[in-house]
């Protein structure tokens, strides 16, 4: 058990000002949940289409996520991390025109420039809550400040659930005479308006969330990569792209995040067609489910923060991934109440892995560590590309308990990755040299 605090009293308040942006970026991120059903239902798009939601966000993330590095390379985390909330802001208000014009396309583009933020944040944050302390807490650290991700991510659901889901769902016979009478463009333009508030309200918080980060003094510590203890190398400063190959490590981290992020965001975003096709539910209903497996996944964050302080990180995070192939093939197997429940309780074991492959990957980076962070940032784009392929699937094969086959080959190399491929290596680390993150 690590003797160390896992963050100092004089860097507390950057601390916890940081921590807080996890919390902030997890909304919108949860709220896709929710726009997905809501733009299958406004703009009559069918589940292939709705995944675009997800590309044109994650795409954001991968096409912003290296240029964050660089900028926050150049200057500092403080930067970065203005820029991304300035970007964040300016999404969230973009929903006001995308929602006047009825315009889909114009929405993709407010979510992109959002997820362009947001790359700059998660960057800059999640390696700097990784520097801000001793390198033997930095796991304990990322999982403490994650832990607040999900209450945001339930913060989402619950803005979704109740100010952007209407509860009205017409059928087919409604649907017609609604046609008929000439007032189904209305009805259907009346629920993409219902977008407006929840994102105006997001933009303005965010912008008084800029400002305070621009008030508070960083540690200039943190703007190097010289004070962590495996770096021997004399470092400029600044961090190599080339040099990130050197660590196999990192490479595998870099993929066991592709696969999880696409995991994980492919259950989340279609867990309301699956509650509706098979449990028969409305779609607030729908929403209570998925609102649960957040609940039960901000719970997992806290519960495995202590659980590190005793148990091997990579052992933990291998046991909870086996976890989830079996929960994952049962929502396969047995559609229904089983699969149903089966899902939401996969949340509980997602909760350590972003954080922990994070924390594995960057390790031992030294002045490497925010490229290197970038990267892994980057591998967000699984959430693009595993989302609409499950949607695919479902329409291919009108079932949404195929289209989970998808997250269980995720959790199938994080796994590896767990017990393997996490093994810190490279020129900062001597051969016979085990390091272990925080027991």
């Amino acid at each position: 058990m690590s003797k160390h605090k896992i963050v100092s009293r004089e860097n507390l308040l950057p601390f916890i000002l940081v921590t807080a942006l996890f919390y902030l970026w997890a909304v919108p991120n949860n709220l896709n949940d929710i726009l997905i059903p809501q733009f299958m239902k406004s703009f009559e798009l069918n589940r292939l289409q709705a995944g675009l939601v997800q590309s044109a966000f994650y795409m954001g993330y991968f096409l912003l996520a290296m240029p964050a590095a660089y900028i926050m390379d150049r200057y500092n985390y403080k930067t970065g991390m203005i820029i991304g909330l300035l970007l964040f802001a300016a999404g969230s208000y973009m929903f006001y025109p995308a929602a006047m014009t009825g315009t889909y396309g114009l929405f993709l583009t407010a979510l992109f420039v959002i997820a362009s933020g947001l790359a700059f944040l998660e960057t800059g944050a999640n390696s700097f809550i990784s520097v801000l302390g001793d390198p033997d807490t930095s796991a304990q650290r990322l999982n403490f400040s994650q832990a607040f991700n999900p209450l945001g991510a339930m913060s989402g659901v619950l803005i979704g659930n109740i100010f952007i889901f209407s509860g009205v769902e017409h059928s087919e016979a409604q649907v017609n005479a609604l046609k008929a009478a000439g007032k189904y463009q209305e009805y259907l333009h009346g629920e993409i308006m219902r977008v407006i508030p929840p994102y105006m309200v997001i933009g303005t918080v965010i912008l008084v969330m800029a400002f305070l980060i621009w008030k508070v003094k960083f540690p200039a510590e943190t703007e190097t990569g010289t004070h962590d203890k495996l770096d021997t190398e004399k470092p400029s400063g600044h961090g190599h792209f080339s040099k990130l190959f050197q660590y196999p490590h990192f490479v595998k981290g870099v993929v066991a995040q592709f696969f999880y992020v696409g995991a994980q965001v492919g259950t989340w975003s279609y867990m309301i067609p699956y509650i509706k096709d098979y449990l028969g539910k409305s779609e607030k209903e729908a929403g209570g489910f998925l609102f649960a497996s957040l609940l039960v996944f901000g719970f997992g964050r806290f519960v495995s923060t202590a659980l590190m302080r005793k148990v091997n990180p990579h052992s933990l995070m291998g046991l909870y991934t086996i976890i989830n192939v079996v929960l994952v093939a049962l929502a396969v197997l047995f559609p229904g109440v089983i699969g149903g429940y089966a899902i939401v309780i996969t949340s509980f074991f997602m909760s350590l892995m972003f954080p922990t492959i994070f924390a594995f990957g960057v390790k031992g980076l030294g002045p490497n560590t925010k490229i290197g962070g970038s990267m892994i940032i980057m591998a967000i784009i699984g959430g693009a590309i595993w989302t609409p392929i499950m949607g695919l699937i479902a329409d291919k094969t009108h079932s949404m308990a195929w289209a989970m086959i998808v997250p269980l080959i995720g959790y199938l190399y994080v796994m590896y990755y767990s017990y393997i491929g996490s093994k810190p290596s490279g020129p900062l680390f001597d051969g016979d040299e085990k390091v272990v993150i925080s027991h």
